[in-house]
């Protein structure tokens, strides 16, 4: 086409010459055969040569020409297309075979990480043999349990099936050994399980969608491994050996090992038996609890307990902070050639580029993993203080920023082998891990500190009075509290951290831990293209946890919208495992919106503790119903009650049903009653108001009532008297 193009470009003055000589001459001969006065001169005027049919015939000959050359080239052109289209079709068509006989490993060598393509996958697939396990059944698992790792124990080989691998296979076979529950004596049920499904097939059951949550996973059995150790046989039950091999390619990939993930992997696995679920975490450990890290395991009795990780609940039952043991998991290797897929947890990998428009993530080492769908679950990291970073090194060292089962270790170590820990943060964290090495000081002689800038112990949650009772609480527990403390500096002297305040006062001790929030992670938000709020932090997201077509976000890291409350980003347990598990059915196509209002709770040791839901903000205008405690009214009762020691496990079981008091729309509202004077807070209701509607509730040694909290901010209502709305959750029963 340029050579065409090219041609008519030096043809086109001739042309136009052309065709004004045709044009006369067409006119002349017109003229010619009409009579004319003779001796009537005519005017010939031409910008072209003289001539006549001679132009013509040269005007014809060369359009022909460029039309000629131009369909051949066309024709030439079209015809080497569709050559080479049939070449690479054929091309195609033959790969899987050559790849099945040159390349039959479908995974990337952390040697060499290259890429294998889809199709020798395929290949790989059609070619493993599949074991089949014996069937077995466990308890259906609630809706909104995240619970802690099953036992297992490992039966006669002579109980096994196994299905004859095929000719063309090595001999060589690992031994699938098939995996069971551990039965527990009928006088102590142990709390739910959570289950999944093998690689091998098994027959499956799904419950019902339970009021609080959307479906629960299906009652399933763990997936085989070559090798099953049973929990209480290994200290180290919960840590992954580092993977072979990594899949170049999941249909479901997790970007985070908390919660939030295992809640979401859970989701998909219910919803789609057969899904490949791939988890990448930079920790080197399994999925587990983080509530315990701060609460029972300082506890324990077991001076083993920072190798076992178990620890006994306050009702005095023992069980795993893991929520599953290894052999829940497959190898990731095998992630996409299990008949059956199931969740495989790629450990010690640290996702540093996300590629949206390709669909794949780029680890820390450049190795790349394609995805279908994927959810980013990374949680938040916890902050320091700034006067602590520009101390130097040797501060650093002896600081603890606590949020890891490595933390926990380390700073269950520096309690037993030095003299002084100062705790700096009055918060959940801060002040549970002060009761906690409170206790402890009582046996080993350790001085424990904490220090904080508000008034007392959690005063940006707790009413002013609340958080003093509070604050003498931690007190009896060992505690020296230091109150209205801001940090002005921290330096290094005679190997003790010195604090200095802003006030003149000076701390030294031994270690510090800094307890002062967490920061969301959004280290993928740039390479992403993804929203992050300005105002509470994490990523944005609609009311389906959605961030991009086929990318959602739970956990810490998702900033989502209340329809009740308005936006918000929350930092508990039970909003990573609802919030995980509403991501995991929207992966799988269930498009449900988050409405549900999430709790959390605080433990002051076994004997005082607390629930909250919604917006609990000391600034807001407060109203306080209290009653006498009973020996019924603890964390210790309440987890003897409901058999198990997470209480948002089982707290969303159960559905509201009284109905809310209230009063006629004519009635004023009337100003909050005065609180109690006395200082002996057993049990109450705290409501939180804003507008005098009650947007924020907290039952102090008040359990299982949370559906009649959520219920009273879900309705939005204003209520003439709140000690009638406080009648329904029993607090004056004996």
């Amino acid at each position: 086409m340029l050579t065409c193009k090219t041609v008519w470009r030096k043809l086109a003055p001739l042309a136009r010459a052309s065709s004004t000589v045709c044009r006369q001459n067409v006119g002349r001969a017109g003229l010619n055969n009409v009579r004319r006065p003779a001796g009537s001169p005519v005017a010939h005027m031409s910008t072209g040569p003289a001539g006549g049919g001679g132009d013509n015939r040269l005007y014809v000959l060369l359009v022909g020409a460029a039309c000629l050359g131009g369909g051949v080239y066309a024709y030439q052109t079209v015809k080497g297309d569709k050559q080479r289209y049939q070449e690479r079709l054929s091309e195609i068509a033959s790969r899987p075979n050559k790849a099945a006989a040159e390349q039959p490993d479908t995974f990337i060598q952390l040697e060499a990480p290259a890429v294998p393509s889809t199709e020798t996958q395929e290949a790989q697939i059609s070619e493993t043999p599949v074991s089949a396990s014996a069937k077995e059944s466990s308890p259906p698992a609630p809706a909104d349990e995240v619970s802690a790792p099953s036992e297992t124990t490992e039966p006669p080989p002579a109980a096994e099936p196994v299905v004859e691998a095929p000719t063309e296979e090595p001999a060589e076979q690992p031994a699938v050994p098939v995996v069971e529950d551990e039965p527990s004596p009928p006088s102590d049920p142990s709390p739910p399980e959570l289950t999944e499904p093998p690689p091998a097939p098994v027959v499956e059951s799904v419950e019902s969608e339970s009021t609080a949550a959307a479906e629960s996973p299906a009652a399933e059995t763990p997936a085989p491994q070559a090798e099953v150790v049973a929990e209480s046989e290994t200290p180290a039950a919960g840590t992954a050996p580092s993977p072979a091999k990594i899949p170049s390619h999941a249909p479901y990939l997790l970007i985070g090992g908390g919660t939030a993930s295992f809640a979401a992997a859970r989701s998909i696995r219910a919803r789609d038996p057969g899904a490949r679920v791939l988890i990448v975490t930079e920790e080197s450990d399994l999925p587990y609890m983080r509530p315990p890290l701060s609460k029972e395991l300082w506890f324990s009795d077991d001076p083993s307990v920072t190798d076992t990780l178990r620890f006994k609940q306050w009702n005095g039952k023992e069980r795993s902070i893991y929520f599953q043991p290894p052999s829940f998991y497959i190898s990731p290797e095998d992630l996409n050639s299990i008949e059956n897929g199931g969740v495989a947890v790629l450990t010690g990998k640290k996702v540093m580029h996300m590629d949206v428009r390709g669909n794949k993530v780029q680890l820390e080492d450049s190795t790349e993993i394609s995805y279908d769908k994927c959810l980013i679950a990374t949680g938040g990291v916890p902050r320091n203080l700034q006067v602590i970073e520009r101390a130097g090194e040797e501060v650093m060292k002896k600081t603890t920023l606590f949020r890891k089962i490595d933390d926990f270790k380390a700073l269950d170590k520096v309690s037993r082998n030095l003299k002084s820990i100062t705790i700096i943060g009055g918060g959940f964290l801060g002040s549970e891990l002060a009761c906690a090495l409170g206790r402890r000081s009582a046996d080993s002689g350790l001085e424990v500190i904490q220090m904080f800038p508000e008034k007392g112990n959690m005063g940006k949650v707790l009413p002013e009075y609340l958080s003093n009772w509070t604050t003498e609480k931690v007190k009896r527990e060992g505690v020296k509290i230091l109150s209205e403390a801001l940090v002005k500096n921290v330096t290094h002297k005679d190997d003790k951290v010195e604090i200095q305040l802003k006030d003149g006062r000076v701390v030294k001790t031994d270690h510090i831990v800094a307890a002062v929030g967490l920061e969301p992670n959004v280290d993928l938000a740039k390479s992403a293209g993804l929203e992050v709020d300005s105002d509470f932090g994490g990523y944005r997201v609609n009311a389906e946890l959605q961030a991009r077509s086929n990318i959602w976000v739970a956990g810490d890291a998702a900033c989502f919208y209340d329809i009740r409350l308005g936006r918000r980003r929350v930092e508990h347990h039970d909003h990573a495992v609802v919030s995980g598990r509403l991501a995991g059915e929207n992966m799988t196509g269930a498009s449900k919106p988050y409405w549900h209002q999430s709790m959390f709770w605080s433990d002051l040791g076994p004997d005082v503790g607390y629930e909250a839901i919604g917006i609990v903000d000391s600034s807001l205008p407060t109203v306080g119903v209290f009653a006498k405690a009973t020996a019924k009214d603890t964390p210790k009762a309440a987890t003897e009650k409901s058999g198990t020691g997470i209480r948002s496990e089982s707290e969303t079981e159960a559905v509201a049903t009284s109905p809310v008091a209230t009063s006629p729309a004519a009635s004023p509202t009337p100003a909050p009653p005065a609180q109690q004077q006395k200082e002996d807070y057993g049990k109450g209701v705290i409501f939180y108001l804003r507008d005098k509607v009650v947007v924020g509730i907290i039952l102090w040694n008040v359990f299982n009532r949370m559906p009649i909290a959520r219920k009273i901010i879900k309705d939005g209502e204003e209520h003439a008297d709140l000690n009638e709305v406080a009648k329904l959750f029993n607090i004056h029963d004996d």
